[in-house]
């Protein structure tokens, strides 16, 4: 008889070996090695092929109808989603505890049902207890939603599919959910790839939109195999800073969809409530006229978005020159410095630097270059810049500003809000927005204009 073999997975990271150990060599983790029955053998050790069935092959000019999408009513979750949710399809939706990934869920199956449509709860985490004391404090027990509470998939599949499908099925979380086909405990990396396979199976082939919520781990990312992530067509990460009122569901995979695409909430006693302007809310009051505050105006996927960053640069406090950064990459703060002090004749590498992104929202487009660069200059030479000018601009390590895309919507939405000049690339168009273009070709020229935004004078500049 063959002799049966195992392996040893890790369940943080996935990562297989041949024996067990107390500590995870990939990631780290301590007692995170768990043992997995071998998987069957390939190649010419499988014995004979089983014969399969011919699939038929088509051209590239097929063209099917493109089935409805299945609008929620939650304006925010259908835009990230790309439109609304599409029939078969999957949707991993992962955030830290406690964000709020629960409430969007539900918010989004209320909001469907009370539109006539047919919405399935199922909850592997809570009891229908609690969740219909939520749902009570959310104003939403009148709604016609199918609660339910389950761990087991085999048990939540028949009961789907002893009912007519619905149109959309959320399960909270997938990293509750076990099957029996597996000796492994529920949460481990063989659980919920089975698990999550099957439920999307069943999603396909019924043609019901599958919600996921997922956990995450402590570095952000969502727990559980990758093969997740490839299973799904779209994957949505609910963020959130602890001390802000607002929550941001962005998508950072979409198949049918623009990725990058985002969402904003707040946060209130009755639940999430949807921003229709976010520029104003990061904006917030800008009475204050204290030097090293830029607003860049963003683009977040196919939505413009307007945010303050404040800068802020002091004489060291120390030996070693401090760098701290939030909201922003820091490697991109010290490219900056350097190109600030190398190209424009600055010299504030020798001064502790404090950087923020109002609001609490992460940026990561290169345009918001020229914003951040302007707080830092109109901070270090004690310039306050007009508060009714708008930045965006990649700058390069030769010291040159050039142009990001979509300026035209980035403008009106800096008009719309009553900005009345920006801060371009030299070369940018954009024709009937309503603003001033003062257009930079490099460094030295951005220094000119924000040191000297207070004075005839140009920029001080410490050598």
């Amino acid at each position: 008889m063959a002799k049966s073999s195992s392996t040893f997975v890790c369940q943080s990271c996935g990562n297989v070996t041949s024996k067990w150990a107390g500590k995870c060599e990939a990631c780290g983790g301590w007692n995170t090695i768990t043992e997995e029955g071998a998987a069957p053998p390939l190649g010419n050790n499988a014995g004979p092929r089983k014969r399969g069935r011919r699939i038929a092959l088509e051209d590239l000019k097929t063209v099917d109808k493109e089935p409805p999408r299945r609008i929620t009513g939650t304006a925010e979750f259908d835009r990230v989603a790309g439109g609304g949710l599409v029939p078969g399809s999957a949707l991993l939706i992962g955030g830290d505890p406690g964000v709020g990934k629960s409430t969007l869920i539900l918010q989004a199956l209320a909001s469907y049902a009370n539109k006539g449509g047919h919405a399935v709860y199922i909850s592997g985490e809570e009891a229908m207890a609690q969740v219909r004391l939520r749902a009570a404090r959310m104003g939403l027990s009148e709604a016609k939603v199918a609660l339910g509470a389950a761990t087991n998939v085999e048990d939540i599949l028949t009961t789907l599919e002893s009912q007519p499908a619905p149109g959309i099925i959320a399960i909270d979380s997938i990293q509750t959910i076990w099957t029996s086909a597996l000796e492994a405990a529920p949460g481990t990396i063989a659980q919920v790839r089975t698990a999550s396979f099957d439920l999307v199976r069943y999603a396909k082939a019924s043609g019901a939109a599958l919600l996921l919520v997922g956990h995450v781990t402590k570095d952000g990312q969502i727990a559980g195999p990758k093969a997740v992530e490839h299973l799904v067509d779209a994957v949505l990460y609910f963020e959130g800073e602890r001390g802000h009122h607002f929550r941001i569901l962005r998508a950072v995979k979409n198949r049918f969809g623009a990725t990058d695409e985002i969402g904003v909430f707040e946060m209130t006693g009755a639940g999430l409530s949807q921003v229709a302007n976010p520029s104003a809310l990061f904006l917030g009051d800008r009475h204050s006229n204290a030097p090293g505050n830029a607003v860049f105006a963003g683009m977040e996927g196919t939505r413009p978005l307007l945010v303050e960053i404040q800068a802020l640069v002091a004489a060291p406090a120390y030996g070693t020159p401090r760098r701290a950064v939030v909201g922003w990459e820091s490697s991109r703060l010290a490219m900056i410095l350097a190109v600030l002090d190398a190209r424009g004749g600055l010299g504030m590498g020798g001064h502790d630097v404090y950087l923020n992104v109002a609001g609490g929202l992460k940026v990561g487009e290169p345009a918001a270059d020229l914003a951040a660069a302007a707080a830092l200059i109109s901070s270090f030479t004690g310039r306050a810049l007009p508060k009714d000018t708008v930045y965006f601009g990649e700058i390069s390590l030769s010291g040159d500003v050039r142009p990001g895309p979509q300026a035209e919507l980035r403008l009106k939405e800096a008009a719309k809000l009553g900005f009345t000049r920006a801060v371009v690339p030299t070369g940018t168009k954009a024709d009937g927005v309503g603003l001033a273009l003062h257009p930079i070709s490099d460094v030295a020229e951005l220094a000119q204009f924000a040191g000297g935004a207070r004075g005839p004078g140009p920029v001080a500049v410490v050598k």
